[in-house]
């Protein structure tokens, strides 16, 4: 493909999926799909996206920081370090994990993300009437969380937003700010791990965080105006489509998709 026309389709993905991690998360199914499209290895084109998407992560968590608040008796930098060290421990899980494997791997790893966003709520709203958690198990799950947004990232904004509802009796929409905070420092902990192993296709990488930066705050802003439930069904599809070509393009070699 021409490198132009390349470029310009990395652009394009970018600034679709900063705008979808600003409005409900799940910005990785825009982006590495694209990606792997264009010719990068899986786990080199999951890097990329991942430190594509952090200055238009960084931009929404700007948007966003006037209602930033504590979570379940936790502070905000409590949950910033957790999610750090979960972010470095996950991004070098993904530089250890051989090619092959990563590509069986990723259609369950978005298909756990689609079932996050088609019942997250629903689930911690029928679990946190049954359940009282404490500080700790939110840790606990703030680690984990942080340490899967390292190794992938794919809907780990909706993790967080259905986590945080069960674990701390937090209604979504004051989720919003904290959620992308915590998506921000979980891929600056994943781009410096990517960066240092050398696995960032800056060729791609550039052109569409450009257009993650602008999709990003842009999305933010859009979000403020935009109905909810036009937002989740968006993303509802993208996710849906995105896992269904995955799990062919694993499972199914012999179709040809991209």
């Amino acid at each position: 493909m021409n490198p132009v026309t390349a470029s310009l389709l990395a652009a394009l993905a970018g600034l679709l999926g900063g705008a979808m991690n600003a409005l409900a998360g799940g910005g990785t199914f825009a982006t590495m799909p694209t990606l792997v499209a264009l010719g990068l290895p899986a786990p080199v084109a999951n890097a990329t996206s991942n430190v594509a998407l952090q200055p238009g992560a960084i931009a929404s968590a700007w948007s966003y920081r006037t209602g930033l608040e504590p979570i379940g008796g936790l502070s905000v930098r409590a949950l910033g370090m957790v999610t750090f060290a979960g972010g470095l421990i996950g991004s070098l899980l993904l530089v250890a994990t051989p090619t092959r494997v990563f590509d069986l791997l990723i259609p369950w790893l978005l298909l756990i993300a689609t079932l996050a966003l088609l019942f997250g709520r629903r689930a911690s709203a029928a679990l946190h009437a049954r359940l009282t958690i404490g500080p700790r198990t939110l840790v606990v799950a703030q680690a984990l969380l942080g340490t899967y947004g390292g190794y992938f990232g794919g809907g780990v904004g909706l993790m967080m937003t259905a986590t945080w509802g069960l674990l701390a009796g937090v209604m979504p929409h004051r989720l919003m700010a904290a959620r992308t905070l915590m998506l921000a420092i979980a891929n600056a902990a994943a781009t410096l791990i990517f960066v240092f192993a050398g696995i960032v296709s800056w060729g791609l990488c550039v052109p569409m965080l450009i257009g993650a930066t602008a999709g990003g705050y842009g999305g933010a802003a859009l979000g403020k105006r935009l109905a909810p439930a036009l937002i989740r069904g968006w993303t509802i599809v993208v996710t849906c489509v995105t896992t269904a070509i995955f799990f062919l393009r694993a499972y199914f070699p012999n179709i040809a998709l991209f």
